[in-house]
């Protein structure tokens, strides 16, 4: 057994370029989105709330990324009823919502995205733009 694991991280430079890519596609469907990007022990890289976007999309979004980061899976899957003891448990950390996905090069975990203010399809749209405009793994 190994005593380390090669990683990989989401660079800064990464997550802006998703970041634009976001709001570039967000402003195409002419839906005002809050995205956040992390790192993947979940902890924020970069952030956005487009001018118009729902104020408490801010945390959801936020949620939605590091649940993704978290469980290295989308969002939105889980259980409603898990989910809500889930987001008790965390105090708002996790979340059953869609929007969320990880980031991944070479199969890797690097980070994960959030989008939130839009429907759920609409999330995972602006997300899977992000993610294309950098070459992360498809998901």
């Amino acid at each position: 057994m190994s005593n380390f694991k090669e990683s990989v991280t989401l660079t800064h430079a990464g997550a802006l370029m998703a970041l634009s890519a976001a709001i570039e596609h967000a402003g195409k469907l002419n839906v005002p989105q809050c995205v956040f990007l992390v790192d993947g022990s979940g902890e924020t890289i970069a952030s956005v709330r487009m001018d118009g976007a729902k104020y408490l999309s801010m945390h959801t979004a936020r949620s939605k990324a590091r649940t993704a980061a978290s469980i290295n899976a989308p969002t939105g899957a889980m259980p409603a009823e898990f989910g809500l003891a889930a987001g008790i448990a965390s105090q708002g950390g996790v979340t059953h919502l869609p929007g969320g996905l990880p980031v991944r090069f070479g199969g890797k975990l690097a980070g994960a995205i959030g989008v939130g203010s839009g429907t759920g399809d609409q999330d995972f749209e602006v997300a899977r733009a992000a993610l294309a405009a950098i070459g992360a793994d498809e998901v």
